[in-house]
């Protein structure tokens, strides 16, 4: 996993001009996850609207599912509603510097969405992702938790640990 990581970094950092947006697939198999395990939050406070079947968890917030971790100042959760459905969760929304962890591999972000039903986490703002002593930085990180990959938009840049001095 890790040279397939190098190998796109180096590709993108040396494949386009300076100025330009880029698009960069990267392997994330620490970052891959079963989407279907319960969801476990924490926070300073709890608000519930149930008339458009939400709730916001303000301050401090903590969100577990397996061995996936998610932080964040804000999460709006979503809630599936209308006739046959159970209540589950369907969409988080985090705001308020976003950091999700799983395994050696962790991506920080001004905000995120992780939509349950696909597995996908769309992380923007600032984003920066880091692979062991690598790390990439972008607009936008797209990462599929099923499949344990993902993609990176806007502006990509990266460092690359040689091993060398």
């Amino acid at each position: 996993m890790l040279k397939l990581f190098k190998l796109a970094a180096v590709i993108v950092a040396m494949g386009f001009p300076s100025g330009a947006f880029a698009q960069a697939q990267v392997a994330f198999g620490g970052l891959k996850h079963d989407s279907s395990l319960p969801i476990e939050i924490a926070a300073d406070q709890l608000s519930v609207d149930q008339a458009d079947g939400s709730a916001v968890f303000n301050g401090n917030v903590k969100i577990g599912q397996g061995d996936m971790r998610l932080s964040a100042g804000k999460v709006r959760v979503e809630y599936t509603t209308g006739a046959g459905t159970t209540g589950e969760i369907s969409k988080l929304y985090a705001s308020g510097g976003v950091t999700l962890v799983n395994g050696a591999e962790a991506a920080e972000a001004r905000d995120a969405t992780y939509t349950i039903s696909s597995g996908t986490v769309v992380m923007t703002g600032s984003v920066i992702l880091t692979q062991g002593q690598n790390a990439l930085s972008s607009d936008k990180l797209i990462v599929n938790l099923t499949a344990g990959t993902g993609t990176m938009e806007g502006r990509v840049k990266s460092i690359i640990q040689t091993g060398g001095n």
